[in-house]
């Protein structure tokens, strides 16, 4: 099996892309936040003290995305033409599930800005919860559909 991101000599590379067609590419995360029923309830109706939880969340999102080759070695620095970020609760389970949808026009695919903007919506409201409720669980954090490029479309 042939790894792509080590040269012969088993160095790490970032993949040389240059030879690549430019492609529409679009790639879509989701991860969920469990929580408590007051801390639920309380993002909700919008009466945390640190504010607007899901609003905020929302930014950090997008700033995740747009910062992903920042945090993930070798990841390509992307042009990205949108980043989304939904969020859909269920009250039954005192959770709310993350979205991020990706866009760009390019070499090379947004999975990895699709996950990171969805994993970091989740950690800020972690953040913006954390003191009334420290039991909080991420969990389910996948790539659920992608599009565009060589290896073709991906759906979970």
């Amino acid at each position: 099996m042939e790894f792509s991101h080590f040269d012969a000599d088993g160095n790490a590379v970032m993949v040389d892309v240059s030879g690549k067609k430019e492609t529409e590419r679009e790639a879509v995360a989701q991860g969920v936040i469990r929580m408590s029923r007051e801390c639920f309830r309380k993002v909700m109706e919008g009466h945390m003290a640190k504010g607007d939880v899901l609003g905020t969340a929302r930014i950090a999102g997008i700033m995740g995305a747009k910062k992903t080759s920042e945090l993930i070695p070798l990841c390509h620095l992307l042009q990205l033409t949108s980043v989304k970020i939904d969020f859909e609760s269920d009250g039954n389970k005192n959770e709310i599930t993350a979205f991020c949808r990706v866009k760009t026009t390019g070499k090379t695919g947004v999975e990895m800005e699709a996950l990171t903007g969805v994993q970091v919506a989740l950690l800020t409201i972690y953040d913006m919860c954390k003191a009334i409720d420290k039991r909080m669980e991420m969990h389910s954090i996948h790539l659920c559909t992608k599009t565009g490029g060589k290896s073709g479309d991906f759906s979970f």
